[in-house]
């Protein structure tokens, strides 16, 4: 009895089972991938603001989204990476709480701020005249800085009790990062008030903000059908960009938030958790960038005078 009470100092994050062999590839893939992450997002940063014509409400929220997809996988994938190449899979109970807090802080601000991005587009398609007096730069940052405080906010709450939580006995969490449910399980203290609490939350930030854009397109779409055709052309071709990143990120994030708990499919789930923390951010500004004429015009001239 008394070995089952034993406090755990330290747990086992079992990322990705592989041969020893595979371990150094997939360092090399995850790093390479991290790497081109990090370096596309600073590139449309910077491309962002330092050319005057994309200083509009809409590149302002695609260089916060870029800003976003730097730190949204540093919070794991350095991690990550640390242990397929040491095979050292040790993280404290007090980092591991501390990775959690911020994977799902800044998931969630990025749930707001494809919704504000929604939002952005249906002002700009059904009020074009008043578009500007609407997303004026003021709202803009506010709506920019709110979702980053309101997500942090949130999610200190649960973050705040998981530190009291004891753990005992099993050490072994089966993800390459600190999951809610996985380090959950741990637990031998009561945890049924804050699963509960957690669950809420991510539904009340997931169906809020998707509700949100499913409503700004259905009048996107509502008013671009009277448009003429080359009206209708254009619309689409500006809100594309947004829909296909809206599309990418929440059929993942909600598979994995509705998903089937046997067995077979616990490692599909470890698997699809990768696109999210990991291909989403390296997609998006390559999505963003190759489906909108001014930022590839911008960055046609950003090279042209890097070579100069």
């Amino acid at each position: 009895m008394q070995n089952n009470l034993t406090v755990v100092t330290e747990f086992l994050l079992v990322g990705f089972t592989v041969v020893k062999q595979a371990r150094f590839g997939l360092f090399l893939l995850i790093g390479t991938v991290y790497v081109v992450t990090i370096s596309a997002n600073v590139f449309i940063i910077i491309i962002i603001g330092t050319d005057q014509r994309l200083h509009k409400p809409m590149y302002f929220f695609i260089g916060g989204l870029s800003f976003l997809e730097i730190w949204y996988p540093s919070v794991t994938v350095p991690r990550l990476l640390w242990s397929l190449l040491t095979e050292n899979n040790s993280i404290s109970p007090a980092g591991c709480i501390t990775q959690f807090f911020f994977h799902f802080s800044l998931g969630a601000v990025e749930n707001f701020l494809l919704a504000i991005m929604a939002y952005d587009r249906y002002v700009a398609v059904c009020n074009p005249l008043r578009y500007l007096l609407i997303m004026y730069p003021e709202l803009c940052k506010r709506l920019l800085i709110g979702s980053w405080v309101l997500s942090f906010g949130i999610f200190a709450i649960p973050s705040a009790q998981m530190f009291s939580l004891s753990f005992c006995a099993q050490r072994e969490i089966d993800s390459y990062y600190c999951d809610f449910a996985p380090v959950i399980k741990l637990s031998c203290s009561n945890t049924m008030s804050i699963e509960k609490q957690f669950f809420v939350i991510v539904f009340v930030i997931i169906l809020g903000c998707f509700t949100v854009i499913i409503v700004s397109y259905i009048c996107i779409i509502w008013t671009t059908v009277k448009l003429p055709t080359s009206g209708r052309h254009k619309t689409f071709s500006t809100c594309a960009s947004h829909l296909i990143v809206v599309l990418l990120f929440y059929g993942t994030t909600m598979f994995m938030f509705i998903r089937p708990t046997a067995g077979d499919f616990s490692y599909m789930n470890k698997i699809i958790s990768v696109i999210p923390s990991i291909v989403t951010p390296l997609l998006n500004p390559i999505i963003y960038t190759l489906r909108n004429r001014e930022a590839k015009e911008a960055m046609k001239k950003a090279v042209q005078k890097i070579r100069k």
